[in-house]
């Protein structure tokens, strides 16, 4: 199986408010972590000969790999983490961002990452990397 992550909304803002109404059905933070990491135990595979400094992310506390395909005009994503929460936020992002267009991915600000309350309830190092990972996602759009 191909490791690229499919996208199963029709747009990022569809995905994002996907996300949200799923996040939304859990009372507390401990479940929503729970619902992001099986989010993350998802994902395809991530081949082991990617899981190198060439495909790692720089700002994340743990450890994170991504690789990007350009298939019809969209860019399609794989991606892990060595970390089983950070892991479903690789996956997270990648149900926004991977199968869009370079134009899509460029325009859909990460803010919806604060939006979610996803940043403010991580701790600061995993906030500012789950960040830095959508910034490493919006700059392949732009390469």
């Amino acid at each position: 199986m191909a490791p690229w992550v499919q996208n199963v909304d029709d747009t990022a803002s569809e995905a994002i408010e996907a996300i949200r109404e799923e996040l939304a059905l859990f009372d507390d933070w401990m479940d929503r972590y729970e619902y992001i990491i099986e989010m993350g135990r998802n994902l395809p595979a991530f081949p082991s000969a990617w899981q190198n400094d060439a495909h790692r992310v720089p700002g994340c506390q743990s450890q994170v790999w991504l690789e990007a395909h350009e298939e019809n005009g969209k860019l399609f994503f794989a991606g892990a983490s060595d970390a089983a929460i950070v892991n479903g936020l690789v996956a997270l992002l990648l149900r926004v961002y991977s199968g869009r267009d370079r134009a899509e991915i460029e325009a859909t600000d990460p803010g919806f990452l604060h939006d979610l309350g996803l940043v403010k309830a991580l701790s600061t190092n995993r906030g500012n990397g789950v960040e830095a990972m959508a910034q490493a996602i919006r700059s392949r759009a732009r390469a």
